[in-house]
């Protein structure tokens, strides 16, 4: 009679990307058909998981606008558990694990156990969400570098990184901040002009993305056609006007004005 061998415990952190479930890179998806347990978070596609083996154990440990199915402890905790359980635990957080992931605090609790930890890089949001609207990040003669940002700290106040941006010429994509849009529109009007160019994206590379481009100055006309509640990505700077929504935004402007 055959002896089970006894699984070596392992993890790897891999990047999901914005959320379209082919714009996982190939070693992802690789690695997470490797698997013996999956760990993933709640801006996974189902889509994507539904590629994976069937025979994977899958566990949802997700954190959306406050309902947090485990905290980061937890969810650390139960990395380690399953690691010495299953053996080789893929850890799959969407975008990329370092862009406001968490990762460093995953790897360091892994770690302190023993258990070797791989990476696996993925698309971030940041950069691809903009891009599948049409929205450089950069462009020779407009804009010649852009800040990633998230609005808030850890108690809630504004980052100062935003104060900071805001004063600069730099395209500004700030992550985690729909639910304080008109507050970082208030803040970042003290800085740029009014006629400045504005996207709020949602759901971004996937069938349901939305997108509403608008000025400094107009953007709040717009709230009631974004879903508070709901990810995204804002982008603030001329780069934006690159958007084709952005003339017919001017437009109406214009005929609003002359009225």
């Amino acid at each position: 009679m055959k002896m089970e061998l006894e699984k070596t415990a392992k993890v790897s952190l891999v990047g999901a990307g914005p959320g379209a479930k082919d714009l996982i890179t190939v070693r992802g998806l690789r690695v997470l058909n490797e698997a013996d347990v999956i760990l993933y978070d709640a801006l996974i596609s189902d889509k994507l998981l539904s590629e994976l083996r069937t025979d994977i154990p899958k566990i949802y440990t997700g954190k959306r606008c406050g309902k947090h199915s485990h905290t980061q402890e937890e969810i650390n905790e139960l990395i380690v558990k399953n690691a010495f359980e299953y053996g080789h635990v893929v850890r799959l957080k969407g975008g990329d694990p370092f862009v406001f992931g968490r990762a460093n605090e995953e790897i360091e609790y892994i770690e302190s156990f023993g258990i070797p930890v791989s990476i696996i890089p993925g698309i971030s949001s940041s950069i691809a969400v903009p891009s599948s609207q049409g929205i450089p990040m950069t462009k020779r003669g407009v804009s010649s570098s852009f800040w990633v940002m998230t609005a808030t700290k850890k108690d809630g106040t504004f980052s100062q990184d935003l104060q900071y941006a805001a004063k600069s010429s730099t395209t500004m994509v700030i992550l985690m901040g729909i639910r304080k849009l008109d507050k970082i529109i208030d803040e970042v009007s003290k800085y740029r002009g009014i006629m400045t160019p504005v996207a709020v994206i949602q759901n971004g590379t996937t069938p349901n993305e939305r997108c509403v481009v608008a000025t400094l100055d107009t953007i709040h006309q717009h709230i009631s056609s974004i879903e508070i509640n709901m990810h995204g990505i804002i982008v603030i700077g001329d780069v934006v006007a690159d958007h084709p929504s952005f003339f017919e935004e001017e437009v109406q402007r214009i005929l609003h004005d002359a009225i």
